[in-house]
């Protein structure tokens, strides 16, 4: 069935910076460029990716939403939805999939949603969104994940039922992925305020408990004493911050980390590190790791969800056992003294990346499963 031109109706839960956010931008303005009519819906706030999507034409609105349920943002999605039929509804995660389901219920349309799982749930017992999840799930077309890993997991676990479950990997712009020259080098390494003879750990993510920065602080506070040079650098803000700040201090480590915060600059700054940490606890299919493979830096990453998808071990990174700092630390050693295999595994994992992840290949994935799910309507 040939998709042709759609209305389509993102719903997310705002735009603020990060790897579902960037993934829902980069494909919305990419179905723009393809004729598409594209809104994108914030049950919060809009965030700071608004900006970029409302200067390529994509009308972004926002719920607002208050804490605890709220019936006025599903009123506002059912009046929404008028507007954006003939079409589709594209949900991300948990709560924006039950809204947009209880809107379009409540609308008595037709209009299919199609939802995507950019991670692998919450790990928490008896969530409450994971719940009502798995409630909107009979009203919910397909249900695409993001990796092989995370499609198993929901199917495993009798989340999705198999015969709506679709796998799309997350797409980036690979255009914009360089290999640093010693031009972009230097100048990153000047913003990232370290010296020519400093081995640089970078780690892109927010800090909360599940991107586990704490097994990073402590993988750095090994290594130190064998590699005096060591910095790890850590992008991205959250709650966890003052405590990661007082580990490294208690690990006596405080000069050789570096808490960034947000960045809207991290593709210039990733030509500055010597190599890539990704020590979380779980994952979807990392938009962070994808632009650090891009880059073509050596990684480093747990052997979880959807990493061992990007990261083949010994061909295009190291991956080693989820929560282990000594593990990690011998990773990182391991490449600092031997730049040569560094330098093959960047290199490998840029190619990979080049070649199977970039934002119209992702769109077109896209494209097949909307076409998939106006079929079945």
């Amino acid at each position: 069935m040939s998709l042709g031109k759609i209305r389509i109706l993102h719903v997310v839960d705002s735009l603020d910076r990060g790897g579902l956010e960037r993934v829902v931008c980069d494909l919305s303005i990419e179905q723009m460029r393809r004729g598409h009519d594209v809104c994108v819906y914030c049950l919060h706030t809009p965030g700071s990716l608004a900006t970029s999507l409302e200067a390529a034409g994509v009308l972004v609105v926002c719920g607002h939403k208050h804490s605890g349920p709220d019936l006025g943002v599903v009123r506002e999605l059912k009046r929404l939805m008028p507007a954006r039929a003939p079409g589709l509804i594209h949900s991300h995660s948990m709560m924006p999939n039950y809204y947009a389901c209880a809107a379009r219920l409540l609308a008595r349309f037709s209009t299919p949603v199609v939802n995507t799982r950019h991670d692998m749930g919450s790990t928490r017992r008896g969530d409450l969104r994971e719940k009502l999840y798995r409630l909107s799930v009979p009203l919910t077309r397909l249900a695409v994940m993001v990796s092989e890993g995370v499609m198993e997991h929901f199917v495993t676990k009798g989340i999705v039922p198999k015969r709506k479950a679709r796998v799309v990997l997350n797409g980036i712009a690979t255009d914009c992925a360089q290999y640093a020259n010693p031009v972009q080098r230097g100048a990153a390494r000047r913003i990232l305020a370290v010296g020519d003879d400093e081995f640089v750990v970078g780690c892109v993510g927010r800090l909360v408990e599940l991107k586990n920065h704490a097994v990073a602080i402590r993988a750095t506070a090994h290594l130190a004493s064998l590699l005096p040079g060591v910095r790890l650098v850590l992008i991205g803000s959250g709650p966890l911050q003052p405590d990661l700040e007082a580990l490294a201090r208690d690990l006596g480590v405080e000069e050789r980390v570096s808490l960034l915060g947000e960045r809207s600059d991290t593709r210039d700054l990733l030509p500055g590190m010597d190599a890539f940490l990704m020590p979380s606890l779980t994952e979807g299919h990392s938009i962070a790791l994808l632009e650090a493979a891009a880059a073509g830096l050596p990684i480093v990453a747990t052997n979880v969800g959807g990493n061992p998808e990007i990261v083949e071990h010994e061909r295009t990174g190291l991956l080693v056992p989820t929560n282990d700092d000594r593990s990690i630390s011998r990773a990182l050693q391991r490449l600092q003294g031997n730049r040569t295999l560094a330098a093959k595994l960047g290199s490998d994992a840029r190619a990979w990346v080049l070649g199977h992840v970039s934002v119209p290949a992702m769109a077109d994935a896209y494209e097949a499963v909307y076409a998939e799910a106006l079929h079945l309507s």
